[in-house]
């Protein structure tokens, strides 16, 4: 059995296998409440036995990659869902997902630089939610926690949390991988490249840790110890305590990892979370992924970039534009205006290139259809959002949207 967060009775600390700082005896912020289901405790079993997702080999390439883009000479897009569907990630779907990355890299690489391209899929699949409850016909239920942990009908029995959809997730998510894993090998062979292939990588965030904990493996030929679930794991800025769960279990993995930095992050706490995450300062490791919103960028963003600059960290900076300008809808559809998107990610690209340090991209949200879920461009107004509103959870860009958003930023 793995190391996890709920296993102190089935892993010790001597484990040759354990995963080193026992993250478990942190807090863990934005867990399922599911600890006293009947099958949670079986569910855990079947799950610490269940093989890698993605391997030691595939994720260390992609750490090679990255520190290509540390160093300046590359780009990264981290693009896809908000949140996955376990019920829409069949061959025809991943396939559509993995085009929309990879015609954005494309767009992103006629600037004349290499773009690596990474999608949000296979295992985005758990949300951190800013309350408990919502209320929905006049009653309070549990809020909607992504596919691993409810399901998004608005009943009391569909918005329990459930552990057995953890196997649930881990199933969807291997067909996923799988696809994206025969997809580089074929652009590999296609290329005839010897070399790292530029995507499609697989990313989400990790957040429910009985899941990603049980998942946490050592490579047989290298004693390598390393998160299993994705390629490229990132903390969101909910769960990025230093003190935190979290932190602690991406700080005891060698994949390379992802943190949002909002704009009540400091720069003292930022310096500390680049420490326990990339206390090597390795380029590749760490990549810091701003999402201020558009009337905090400027003023957020610069003293962090100092900061991280000062202590020497060779972070990846990307700009998340889309999580920091969240608003309603006049009929309370929760939405984001294609203007402040544009806005916030040319002035985080401004702010990087004033401070000496390279812009190296995009982390968004972006549907395979044209969705009206976002207001701008093919969208005119808050009353087209109701024409194809589909999200699971958050607003995400049309296509159409998408490249005006990597147009803008590639002319900033």
């Amino acid at each position: 059995m793995r190391a996890g967060l709920a296993v102190p009775d089935a892993v010790s600390s001597n484990d040759p296998r354990y995963a080193g700082p026992a993250f478990w005896q942190y807090p863990a912020a934005q867990q399922p409440n599911w600890h006293t289901h009947p099958e949670y405790e079986e569910v855990r079993r079947k799950i610490s036995g269940r093989p890698p997702l993605v391997s030691w080999p595939e994720v260390a390439a992609l750490r090679t990659a990255l520190a290509e883009v540390a160093a300046g000479d590359a780009h990264l897009l981290q693009a896809g869902d908000c949140a996955e569907s376990i019920w829409e990630c069949d061959s025809r779907q991943t396939a559509r997902r993995i085009e929309i990355v990879r015609a954005l890299g494309d767009q992103m690489a006629s600037a004349g630089t290499r773009v690596l391209r990474v999608g949000r899929m296979g295992g985005q699949f758990a949300k951190p939610r800013s309350r408990e409850t919502e209320r929905i016909g006049g009653r309070d239920l549990p809020v909607f926690r992504g596919h691993l942990v409810n399901s998004e009908e608005p009943t009391l029995e569909a918005r329990q949390h459930d552990p057995c959809r953890m196997l649930w997730a881990y199933d969807a998510s291997k067909g996923v991988l799988d696809q994206l894993h025969r997809t580089r090998i074929r652009d590999r062979y296609a290329s005839g490249s010897e070399g790292v292939v530029d995507g499609p990588w697989a990313s989400h965030e990790a957040l429910v840790l009985d899941y990603e904990g049980a998942l946490v493996d050592r490579d047989r030929e290298t004693g390598t110890t390393y998160l299993s679930s994705t390629h490229l794991p990132w903390i969101g800025e909910r769960t990025r305590q230093p003190q935190g769960a979290h932190v602690r279990l991406l700080a005891s993995v060698r994949n390379p990892v992802g943190c949002k930095i909002g704009p009540k992050s400091t720069p003292d706490e930022v310096a500390e979370l680049c420490e326990l995450l990339d206390p090597g300062r390795e380029p590749g490791r760490l990549t810091l992924i701003a999402r201020m919103g558009k009337d905090e960028v400027e003023r957020a963003l610069p003293p962090i970039v100092e900061a991280v600059a000062r202590a020497g960290h060779p972070v990846i900076w990307l700009t998340d534009p889309m999580h920091g300008n969240t608003v309603r809808s006049s009929s309370g559809r929760k939405t984001r205006y294609l203007a402040d998107i544009l806005e916030e990610a040319c002035a985080a690209k401004r702010v990087l290139r004033g401070h000496g340090q390279h812009a190296a991209g995009i982390h968004c949200e972006v549907a395979t259809t044209p969705v009206t879920e976002c207001v701008g461009g093919p969208v005119p107004d808050e009353e087209a959002l109701e024409r194809n509103y589909t999200t699971l959870c958050d607003p995400r860009l049309g296509p159409e949207q998408a490249s005006e958003l990597v147009s803008e930023w590639l002319r900033a």
